[in-house]
């Protein structure tokens, strides 16, 4: 009989001072280093997916899934559902080219949506212009509810939308950035934001980490924002009623 001993170290320290500490969802074993205290994968082992099954998968996630919902159906970890996510929105390209050609008589209606990173009381609140004719966001901003963050929104309009009408509730940050001459502030009473406004509902429909009361929520303004982009290109070029 032949037998070896093979002697297994921390990946993050190098130590020989670890135990077992159970299994990843893939069934690998996992380890904690007792000096250290990190908790990994004792031999990791990397997979390659093909382009489908990305696209596959973060198709599955645009439909109000966690990550964690994700890891457990197509067990694809959520540190690599995480990592596709980055990849993906940082190559879209501006939300400015997924839009229709504006109109001289298209209107925009602007709103403000109330989420949050990490805990409640890290506010942000994501700024949305809509056109009303295609149902496309034209230009979107989180930040906080300041007048400054108004600003932001006002720039990233693309300039043949900044000639359009407006509309939006009484909130003052409106009145002192839009135009006076093509911005008015209305109720709700009136219908003039009721599409923006519907939109935020389905945004809160789609993506689990925007509902007002949700575990899913997200962890840093990074995967918040890269999360929102995806969902944002996606509906422009897929679900508008025009496109």
């Amino acid at each position: 009989m032949i037998q070896s001993v093979i002697t297994h170290r921390c990946t993050k320290c190098n130590s020989i001072n670890i135990v077992k500490n159970g299994t990843d969802y893939k069934g690998d074993q996992k380890f904690h280093c007792l000096d250290c205290n990190a908790y990994r994968t004792l031999e990791p082992q990397s997979r390659s997916y093909p382009e489908f099954v990305k696209q596959f998968v973060l198709r599955a996630y645009r439909e109000r899934a966690s990550m964690r919902g994700v890891e457990r159906i197509f067990g694809i970890a959520r540190q690599t559902l995480a990592r596709w996510i980055i990849e993906k929105a940082a190559a879209l390209p501006d939300l400015a080219n997924t839009l229709e050609t504006a109109k001289a008589d298209d209107v925009l209606e602007l709103d403000e949506l109330w989420s949050f990173v990490f805990k409640e009381s890290d506010k942000r609140w994501i700024w949305i212009a809509l056109c009303r004719r295609t149902r496309q966001v034209v230009a979107y901003f989180i930040g906080d509810r300041s007048e400054k963050s108004c600003q932001e929104l006002w720039k990233r309009i693309p300039a043949a939308y900044k000639k359009c009408c407006s509309y939006s509730d009484f909130w003052e940050a409106y009145q002192k950035v839009f135009p006076s001459n093509t911005h008015q502030c209305v109720g709700k009473e009136s219908g003039e934001t009721a599409h923006v406004e519907r939109w935020n509902n389905t945004l809160r429909q789609r993506l689990a980490r925007f509902v007002r009361k949700t575990l899913s929520f997200s962890k840093s303004d990074v995967y918040h924002e890269a999360v929102l982009k995806l969902y944002l290109h996606y509906y422009n070029t897929k679900w508008c009623p025009i496109s």
